[in-house]
């Protein structure tokens, strides 16, 4: 990311809009910061694997990173930057992903700071609760069936059970994808914002590694 004297840090806080409880996160973010870099730096706060179309609605334009087989943007992601925007305290713009799912989410401008020397950024200061799993239907969809998965699971282990006592040892293979899926839906309070951030670090530092959870997550 290029850097300026002049450059200044915005908080803001990011939440996806028709959850609750609310899932977001607080962000440390450059001025001179692009459209690109912020739209990374989403995926990595809020664990999404980049494999979705995308959008930023800023002032009333459309601004987003291309992919194949999605809608052009009349800007370069790469050489707008934030501080063209001027954003004004408590200032909000909209952020979505994955245009099927429709995972919108609403950036607040809270403060405007002073770069600290000795702090990397971006970097994630708050947050709670890990993102939905992708791919589960939106948000309704993604409440409903975490409301309902502590019934999934009784099903599942019902289901171990009844191979144990069987001695079915060989069916219990077909469980574990289940019991995969099953820990990321009971896990979903958990966030680890050291993860986030060490991610962020790599991402800054053009340390390629951090997209290797985005491969993992996309496969």
């Amino acid at each position: 990311m290029a850097k300026e004297t002049s450059a200044v840090v915005y908080q803001l806080h990011v939440w996806i809009r028709q959850i609750t409880p609310m899932i977001w996160r607080r962000l440390l973010v450059r001025s001179d910061s692009t459209i690109a870099d912020l739209h990374y730096i989403l995926q990595i706060a809020f664990g999404w694997s980049d494999a979705h179309l995308n959008g930023f609605h800023i002032h009333g334009q459309d601004y987003g990173v291309y992919h194949d087989g999605g809608i052009s943007f009349s800007t370069n992601p790469n050489q707008v930057r934030l501080c063209d925007f001027k954003f004004r305290i408590n200032e909000r713009f909209d952020y979505e992903y994955d245009f099927g799912d429709c995972w919108q989410h609403v950036v607040r401008v809270e403060a405007h700071l002073k770069p600290e020397d000795k702090r990397t950024y971006p970097c994630c200061i708050g947050g709670q609760r890990r993102a939905p799993p992708e791919g589960c239907g939106g948000p309704l969809a993604f409440m409903t069936r975490r409301d309902d998965i502590s019934l999934q699971a009784m099903d599942i282990f019902t289901d171990i059970l009844d191979d144990l006592e069987g001695h079915n040892i060989a069916s219990l293979e077909n469980h574990v994808e289940s019991l995969n899926e099953l820990h990321e839906w009971l896990t979903l309070d958990q966030f680890d914002r050291r993860a986030v951030n060490r991610r962020l670090r790599q991402y800054t530092e053009h340390d390629m590694t951090w997209m290797d959870v985005v491969i993992a997550r996309s496969r």
